[in-house]
């Protein structure tokens, strides 16, 4: 697809945070840095200008016809989550989803998604503060309000606030390959990589590594994702029984054990088959997979691909003469 066109659909009002996630994901930056950025273009409902929440007005000039020209569709923002979005609004998703544009809603955004229809029958996340709202006004969606965001497809829904960041960097890393998304994860100070699944409420998400003995069991698991790792043996590095060890595990990463360390391995395993000549079986190894039969399965179930299908895609450097080839698939 190239650089994708993007428009993002601002409305009277919007948060200047949500309006900006995109662009400070995707869009340029200066000095420029590491990726091309993405072609985003602001519309309206009607082209002009918009009072921000933050009490300033921007200047909108393109109207709903831009989104029937983007590649990507974002709805970062809506002002009442029991008011349906405008008719015309609604018709223009319906159009961007039929021609095959990836749509995008973001926080309360998601709530013009399934005004407009296209996420009946599916699997959705919004912010948690107004899951029964969006529950009782759209009951034909699965919600899943527990998750940072759901991936369908060609359709993408991310829950409230810097969520939105995670979503946006889902997308980056779906599209350019997850080398790029976690230097600009590294240039935006996020985290490089949040699975999905993750709640979206954290009791404890900004840990003290002075004092924290499970920051720095954390900081081991990721260090050591090559070898294998069971709950109780990070229950007593962290001097935690099982049980106090899996609470406060959820508490901090509002995961499973389980899932967190498969998503970190699969992080890991995307920058390897991106940036090295490494072959199937040793990345697999590398990554705490053990052989490329279960590398491949977690690819399939997670990515819908297999590893050399996603190196072909998003390698960023040709094997070396005499280095290893890659093996399988």
């Amino acid at each position: 697809m190239g650089v994708p066109g993007v428009a993002v659909l601002a409305f009277e009002g919007i948060s200047p945070f949500h309006l900006a996630v995109p662009s400070l994901v995707w869009g340029p930056e200066s000095p420029p840095g590491d990726m091309p950025p993405w072609r985003i273009t602001v519309a309206a409902p009607a082209p002009g200008r918009l009072t921000t929440s933050a009490g300033y007005a921007i200047d909108v000039r393109a109207g709903l016809d831009a989104l029937s020209r983007a590649d990507i569709v974002v709805v970062p923002w809506w002002s009442d989550p029991h008011v349906p979005a405008p008719a015309p609004v609604r018709a223009a998703l319906r159009a961007a989803h039929r021609r095959g544009a990836l749509v995008v809603g973001l926080c309360l955004g998601v709530f013009v998604l399934a005004d407009s229809g296209i996420l009946d029958g599916r699997t959705a996340t919004t912010h948690w503060k107004w899951a029964d709202t969006f529950r009782q006004r759209f009951p034909l969606v699965q919600l899943h309000p527990e998750e940072l965001y759901v991936d369908e497809g060609e359709i993408v829904t991310g829950a409230g606030a810097t969520a939105g960041i995670d979503t946006c960097l889902h997308l980056l890393a779906r599209t350019a390959g997850q080398a790029v998304a976690n230097r600009v994860a590294r240039r935006i100070v996020a985290a490089p990589h949040r699975p999905g699944g993750q709640a979206q409420f954290i009791e404890l998400p900004v840990p003290d590594p002075g004092t924290d003995p499970l920051t720095s069991v954390l900081n081991w698991a990721q260090a050591h994702l090559d070898t294998p790792q069971t709950i109780d043996q990070l229950a007593a590095r962290a001097h935690m029984s099982r049980s106090t060890f899996t609470r406060a595990f959820r508490a901090r990463t509002g995961s499973t054990v389980h899932n967190w360390l498969v998503a970190q391995r699969l992080a890991r395993a995307r920058h390897l088959l991106e940036t090295t000549a490494l072959g199937i079986d040793a990345i697999a190894a590398q990554c705490g997979f053990g052989t490329p039969a279960r590398l491949r399965e977690h690819f399939a179930t997670a990515l819908g691909t297999t590893p050399t299908r996603y190196r072909a895609q998003f390698a960023t450097r040709q094997p070396t003469p005499g280095a290893a080839r890659p093996v399988g698939g």
